[in-house]
């Protein structure tokens, strides 16, 4: 079985979009985020829920 706590269910991927750029995220499975390039932003996924809060994104470094 899957585990849930750590992905992202993809019709909702495809709904989602960064709160800053109004840009396309993609899912990083390695350390289960929804990434922003445009905005240089990751915003984490707990439980299975995005958190689409800039505040609670962590910077992505060059």
């Amino acid at each position: 079985m899957e585990n849930k706590t750590n992905s992202v269910d993809t019709k909702l991927l495809e709904l989602l979009v960064c709160p800053l750029t109004k840009g396309r995220l993609t899912w990083n499975a390695e350390t289960g985020e929804l990434v922003s390039e445009r905005a240089k932003l990751a915003y984490p996924v707990r439980d299975g829920i995005p958190i689409m809060l800039v505040s609670e994104a962590r910077e992505l470094k060059d």
